[in-house]
């Protein structure tokens, strides 16, 4: 697969671009579920096109999610929140915005001089010993550091826990959001299996690498980004809070549904097949119908479906998307060319298939009163679903 990050511009060659094998694996010692391949990290996320402001869904989500943190220190101050893997600062706005000193960390360039620019204090870097001590010496230590679908990327963990653990105070909080493996498996949204995404992670396999690290699980709440994920609060071992204890009930449902089992990543895996069988279908009858097929949104998941089923210009005559970062490149592999959504206005297909299908309903209703009332539309997971 190439990177499902790495449009392109111009006319580009498939054969011409970076590609790595993109293959899972389970570890049955600590219930990992993790990519056979590790492409280093400074080939992903120094420039970086997915941008977290991009959906009103997303700007709602880290109002909330602020709020949420802020609860957690109702008897004492928050002090300052640091946010690793901060895209555009979107949190760390939302923090600044209900007087919490925040601060992001990202390596993607373009990303934190955009920050930066609209005044949310961002350091361009990946989150290492020397992030920790610039933030020591400029800030002092933190009440809280988040890392929203951030600690999945992660390959030396050990590392990455240490220099958490130093960073926090004695009562601070490590959050982490990060897509739960149960509802990738369980809906079969494979599309969010991508180089990015090292592990796949369950809360057995999240304690087992928390604890080995000083930590312990507070709490784990259930949220809807990304299809269905969870967000776990988590603190130094010892620290002052009480676990709520419920976040166990994760644990016996994991063991109790077989995600301690190989064979219920098998019968994942032939699922997934099934429903590429289906889609590619579908796309193979309705192009040799002499109709034409759009895509609706360009986020790094729609690459990996669509290199899976093969596709490419001769199946999409274009994808819109409303990060202007990706309008005028092409997509990854396939080559199909990323429009604004304007475009499919003026130019209407017979068919949208909806790639971030995760914002499907608010996709349909903007567009649909601005197309013709005979557009099929197609959302290709949890299951292939036509509306």
């Amino acid at each position: 697969m190439p990177l499902a990050n790495s449009f392109t511009s111009g006319v580009a060659a498939p054969d011409h671009e970076f590609s790595c094998p993109l293959s899972v694996s389970y570890c049955p010692q600590c219930h990992l579920v993790q990519l056979t391949h590790v492409v280093p990290p400074e080939k992903m996320f120094s420039h970086y096109l997915y941008v977290s402001s991009t959906s009103n869904s997303f700007q709602q989500h880290f109002r909330d999610y602020s709020e949420a943190v802020c609860g957690w220190f109702k008897e004492s101050t928050l002090g300052l929140a640091v946010d690793i893997g901060s895209n555009d600062g979107a949190l760390v706005k939302s923090f600044m915005q209900r007087g919490v000193p925040a601060i992001g960390v990202d390596p993607a360039t373009n990303l934190s001089n955009e920050a930066n620019s609209r005044r949310i204090p961002t350091i361009n870097r990946f989150f290492d010993e020397e992030c920790v001590d610039t933030i020591m010496r400029q800030y002092g230590p933190a009440g809280v550091v988040t890392a929203n679908n951030v600690f999945a990327h992660v390959d030396d963990t050990p590392t990455f826990c240490q220099n958490v653990c130093r960073l926090l105070r004695k009562d601070g909080l490590f959050i982490i959001e990060f897509p739960y493996l149960l509802t990738m498996c369980q809906k079969t949204l494979f599309d969010m299996i991508y180089h990015e995404h090292l592990s796949y992670l369950s809360v057995s396999a999240v304690q087992y690498i928390l604890n080995k690290h000083q930590f312990e699980i507070l709490a784990i709440d259930e949220v809807t980004s990304h299809g269905g994920s969870l967000r776990l609060i988590a603190q130094k071992a010892g620290g002052p809070r009480n676990s709520n204890g419920a976040w166990r009930e994760h644990l016996v449902r994991e063991q109790q549904q077989g995600y301690q089992n190989e064979n219920t990543y098998a019968e994942f895996s032939a699922r997934v097949h099934s429903i590429r069988v289906q889609l590619q279908a579908f796309v193979t009858d309705y192009r040799a119908q002499g109709r034409t097929i759009a895509g609706y949104g360009a986020p790094a998941k729609a690459n990996t479906l669509i290199n899976f089923c093969k596709w490419s210009q001769n199946d999409f005559v274009y994808i819109v998307d409303d990060n202007p970062l990706k309008q005028g490149l092409n997509a990854p592999g396939s080559g199909i060319p990323v429009r604004s959504s304007r475009e499919m206005i003026d130019d209407a297909p017979d068919a949208v298939m909806v790639f971030a299908w995760n914002f499907a309903d608010e996709i349909i209703r903007k567009m649909r009163p601005l197309l013709k009332d005979s557009v099929q539309w197609v959302i290709p997971l949890p299951k292939p679903a036509f509306v």
